[in-house]
């Protein structure tokens, strides 16, 4: 492809001009386009709007399944026979301690996720509180995801207490909804991020890539994502859980991973891009190459399962020249961990299961 497609590429996305549905599946499929130009144009693009900063993300899994869903990429789904550890919402003495130790590990925002189809007016109001106790403390971006929203009041009271950002992943187009869901439709998550946006909150909402889509509902979302004005765009790709009814519907390469993030990029020029859930294991050695699209990543893994330790990603990020967007300095930080800690590593994508120890690492020991 002659080098002219890829600067108009960049520029097209700069100025806020979309893209064709026709050119966007091309970037996902044309063995014309080569990646590195690619990743050089969507680089150009975040260096716009972003520079070379890395906001950091640590997910704290606030409550852990019996869900009456049943995504079936989830471990947490009614159906899944992953053998995760289960427990009801920790303590807010627990919660507290791991918006600290989050803050004081570099994280830019701090996202705490219960499962559930949706919370009750009750639980609103305990979200509320912690929102309020953890936002007088640290100086942290605070986002919650707590599934479907069923009222607008719901969502002023969490913008009320101060909520920074409200998840709630579409994670497959509209036409493909219903393969991997049935308790709950597309338009039940559409409406959720419409009622956090009536309220002025900002939204975050993500993808799944590698639930047996074809490259159009990628193609979808991403514009979707655009119509929707997302500011943070968390990119996942399937994690095969054993015991889940997804495991590995598609070949994943990272390749097309790569190109996914910078087709989200070019139709969200502004957004968090943020490279999610599967990083380690489908990207493989060319992960670092992750940051030139993706402006954000998570650290200490997911919800379920583990990732790389916070030195290698840490590492990462420095030696290929990015800084990270906290508090701390990022030479601060690789200094205060470990060095001693083996790395983790993700081979051939085979999902290891936190235990509770990594679930609830500030748990008070019993007496």
């Amino acid at each position: 492809m002659d080098r002219t497609f890829y600067a108009t590429l960049a520029q097209k996305s700069i100025s806020g001009e979309s893209l064709s549905r026709q050119t966007a599946l091309e970037i996902l499929e044309s063995g014309e386009i080569e990646l590195l130009p690619l990743l050089d144009a969507a680089f150009e693009v975040r260096k716009k709007f972003t520079g070379k900063e890395v906001k950091i993300h640590i997910i704290n899994n606030a409550q852990n399944g019996a869900c009456p869903e049943d995504c079936h990429y989830c471990a947490q789904s009614k159906n899944s026979k992953a053998p995760i550890e289960k427990y009801r919402i920790k303590s807010d003495e627990e919660i507290l301690a791991e918006a600290k130790e989050a803050y004081e590990s570099g994280a830019y925002r701090y996202c705490m996720v219960f499962a559930g189809r949706g919370p009750s007016d009750a639980r609103i109001e305990h979200l509320s509180r912690l929102i309020r106790e953890i936002k007088s403390k640290y100086p942290v971006q605070v986002c919650v995801s707590a599934g479907l929203l069923d009222s607008q009041d719901k969502a002023q009271k969490l913008k009320d207490a101060g909520l920074d950002r409200l998840n709630h992943n579409l994670n497959t187009s509209e036409d493909n909804y219903a393969n991997v869901c049935s308790t709950h439709t597309f338009d039940d998550r559409l409406n959720t991020l419409k009622l956090a946006q009536n309220v002025g909150l900002e939204i975050c909402s993500g993808v799944i890539v590698g639930m047996g889509e074809q490259r159009k509902d990628i193609v979808d979302l991403a514009f979707k994502f655009r119509e929707l004005n997302a500011p943070s765009i968390p990119v996942n790709f399937l994690i095969p859980i054993d015991g889940n009814i997804l495991t590995a519907k598609n070949a994943l390469t990272p390749e097309y991973c790569l190109r996914v993030l910078c087709l989200f990029r070019f139709l969200n020029p502004k957004a968090e891009v943020r490279v999610a859930a599967g990083r380690e294991g489908h990207l493989r050695s060319m992960e670092v190459m992750s940051l030139y699209p993706a402006n954000s990543l998570f650290m200490d893994g997911y919800l379920n399962t583990k990732g790389s330790r916070r030195t290698k990603t840490l590492r990462m990020i420095k030696d290929a020249g990015f800084t990270i967007n906290s508090t701390r300095q990022l030479e601060e930080l690789l200094k205060q961990e470990s060095a001693s800690e083996e790395d983790f590593i993700v081979e051939d994508q085979q999902a290891i299961l936190k235990d509770l120890n990594d679930l609830r690492p500030l748990l008070p020991a019993k007496k």
